[in-house]
């Protein structure tokens, strides 16, 4: 009984701290989910999601994405900014519980261990809250897609493999980012999970004509498509931009150098996924460190890889905390340095002129590589 006194109480504390956080300094702000919030009362009077009078503000993501904001279109716009941000508070603590909880029971050491991915990538999570985004529910839908792919209790294989495709073709239906697990799934053979997920997206995307009727439908899947194709190349630059193509843009200033550039390294990196792929043939839960270095790479090899989409990252910030002691003291002292930077890369601390030099300079990008390599290594190793 005292521990669960302990647990209400904490769970109390945690609320009135993000109730506070939420009245003082989130509701306000919040300026991604206004857009969101406009494109679900757009769909639900069957109005273009996609309209240039918007400008930089204008919808990015599918005509499915704009379903999951049609019911909230139905509230005050700070009652459901409210809705929203516990929604995303939510996603975030599940995010931590989830990565943990799907690592093999062994490597799960001190509970104290659990603070440390939060507190590294602190300024993502914030980020995400003060922005009202969508990768929190997404990456929380991915991660329980890795639990099913790895899930052996009580569950049929083939249905967890339906299961997980059902999940995989929810988040790429939010976010078409989740299809970098279409590969993934053709190597590993996961066929039910592919027809499943393909399925839930196809439905997904002819949903919307409810409301645009089949033809208004392809009209505005045309649009997104042309939307998304036009703001792309202006944005290569910007200085939040933490993909791959926006490093060699930023530092080159020539866009064909700069696809070259990319393509040459995104080559390389799919390279070493399928290697560290084929090497975890044998190993038991081998899609948990190689799903990982998926989620990593989303916001990398996107050309709109957003800073804060890197709280995708949390699963494999847990897996090296995790493994700490595999690396040698020169690699642990390495490690923690580039901690220390994701960490402590901040605005505030940084102050204006030298964090608009640091993100010019797409450091963050170079860390998050780093830690991508820090995975394989324990597949290379076979420690994971």
């Amino acid at each position: 009984m005292h521990l669960k006194k302990k647990k209400l109480l904490l769970i109390l504390f945690a609320f009135i701290l993000l109730l506070s956080l939420f009245l003082l300094k989130i509701q306000e702000h919040m300026i991604d989910f206004e857009v969101n919030y406009k494109a679900g009362k757009r769909l639900r009077g069957g109005e273009s999601l996609y309209q240039a009078e918007d400008g930089h503000f204008m919808f990015k993501y599918l005509p499915s994405s704009a379903l999951l904001y049609l019911p909230l279109s139905f509230l005050p716009l700070n009652a459901a900014k409210a809705f929203w941000y516990f929604i995303v508070a939510f996603c975030l603590c599940s995010l931590m519980y989830v990565s943990d909880k799907i690592l093999p029971s062994e490597k799960r050491k001190s509970v104290y261990m659990l603070i440390f991915p939060p507190l590294i990538l602190a300024r993502y999570f914030l980020r995400e809250l003060h922005l009202g985004q969508i990768n929190a529910l997404v990456t929380m839908i991915l991660l329980f897609m890795i639990w099913f792919l790895i899930y052996e209790k009580n569950t049929m294989p083939s249905q967890k493999e339906i299961y997980a495709g059902l999940l995989w073709g929810l988040a790429t239906a939010l976010k078409p980012y989740a299809l970098i697990f279409l590969p993934y799934f053709l190597l590993k053979k996961k066929w039910k999970s592919l027809i499943s997920g393909a399925g839930f997206l196809f439905l997904a995307l002819f949903i919307p004509a409810a409301f645009y009727g089949f033809r208004g439908n392809i009209i505005i899947l045309k649009e997104w498509i042309s939307t998304l194709s036009r703001s792309t190349q202006a944005l290569l630059t910007s200085q939040d931009n933490i993909s791959i193509i926006a490093f060699f843009m930023k530092w080159t200033g020539n866009q064909n150098i700069s696809l070259l550039l990319s393509g040459l390294v995104m080559v390389f990196l799919a390279f070493l996924t399928l290697t560290v792929i084929l090497i975890g043939r044998k190993i038991d839960r081998a899609p948990v460190l190689e799903c990982s270095i998926l989620l990593i790479l989303i916001p990398l090899i996107s050309p709109l890889g957003w800073d804060y989409t890197l709280l995708m990252s949390v699963l494999g910030v847990t897996i090296i905390i995790r493994n700490f002691s595999g690396y040698s003291k020169f690699w642990r002292g390495f490690l923690v340095f580039n901690f220390f930077i994701i960490t402590f890369s901040l605005f505030d601390i940084m102050g204006r002129d030298l964090y608009a030099r640091f993100m010019s300079w797409s450091v963050i990008t170079i860390n998050f590589l780093i830690l991508t390599g820090y995975l394989m290594y324990l597949r290379f190793r076979k420690i994971c």
